[in-house]
């Protein structure tokens, strides 16, 4: 997984990057009707029954805008909220809060979203020793949020890109010529280029299964689209040889049953890109 300083130069760059995009030369709105030195307060007001995130990150950008505005929490991300909760105020130059609102909405929004989904299944899950995890399937620039909120939602994160896990599936291995060559090359590469780096292998029946593990040196092993009894057996003939990834068309009404198959992990990608946002507005006062 990538280091906390390489995840918030992903947080600088997405909050760079949306401030440009929504403020341009100037939130003119403002600028045109509130003075430079007018000074206010804003809540942070909860319309919808969730769990809480964005906060932390709402703080950085407030402080990105204006170091000078000075935010109060009440309620901590990964709280449960409720209608008419106030989760923080932020107070200093008007013209600042407006300039932040909507990247601090949307952000916090998206994020309670994916957080409330991420507790749901983790509940789903409870005592059977399965975890969830997230998967790429995000939004294009704002990786770090989504995967930030699966965390804060109880979940566990998957590689967060392409440069720091392996994972082999399908194309990879029907482009290599096969399970064993691909995961040869992939060993041969890591070498060569002095790379540590865990390896996953997608596995689409038993039989695929049954290579992997005849292969040394894998992670975990990703059972696609298996069934319970597929599932159960796979989990037999991995035993202690590796971690097992159970993902595919799981849902809230399977979960539980591919857990108690004994699988490590199940991977959703409805995570992030199956949600609707939570109902959040700032509003002065």
């Amino acid at each position: 997984m990538i280091s906390e300083q390489q995840f918030q130069a992903e947080l600088n760059i997405i909050i760079t990057n949306a401030i440009r995009e929504d403020v341009g030369d100037g939130d003119h709105s403002s600028l045109a009707c509130i003075p430079a030195d007018a000074t206010g307060r804003a809540k942070l007001l909860v319309k919808d029954n969730g769990l809480l995130a964005g906060v932390e990150f709402a703080k950085q950008v407030f402080h990105y805008v204006d170091p000078t505005l000075e935010i109060e929490v009440f309620i901590q991300d990964g709280t449960p909220v409720k209608y008419g909760d106030v989760a923080f105020h932020v107070s200093g130059s008007s013209q600042s809060i407006l300039k932040a609102e909507r990247l601090v909405l949307n952000a916090m929004q998206r994020m309670s979203a994916i957080a409330t989904k991420t507790k749901k299944y983790v509940d789903i899950l409870e005592g059977t020793g399965t975890k969830v995890l997230d998967t790429r399937k995000t939004t294009p620039g704002i990786r770090a949020l989504e995967k930030w909120a699966v965390k804060i939602g109880g979940g566990e994160n998957h590689r967060f890109a392409l440069y720091d896990m392996i994972m082999l599936k399908d194309n990879h291995i029907d482009f290599a010529g096969g399970i064993t060559p691909a995961i040869t090359k992939t060993h041969d590469y890591l070498k060569a280029n002095n790379l540590d780096l865990k390896i996953i292998v997608e596995a689409r029946d038993l039989n695929e299964v049954r290579e992997i593990i005849s292969n040394p040196g894998i992670h975990r092993i990703l059972l696609d689209n298996f069934d319970y009894d597929q599932t159960l057996e796979a989990v037999a003939l991995i035993g202690n040889y590796c971690q097992t990834e159970s993902s595919g068309g799981i849902n809230e009404q399977t979960m539980r049953h591919y857990a108690e198959c004994g699988v490590n992990y199940i991977s959703s990608g409805a995570l992030t890109h199956s949600i609707y946002n939570m109902d959040l507005s700032l509003k002065a006062f």
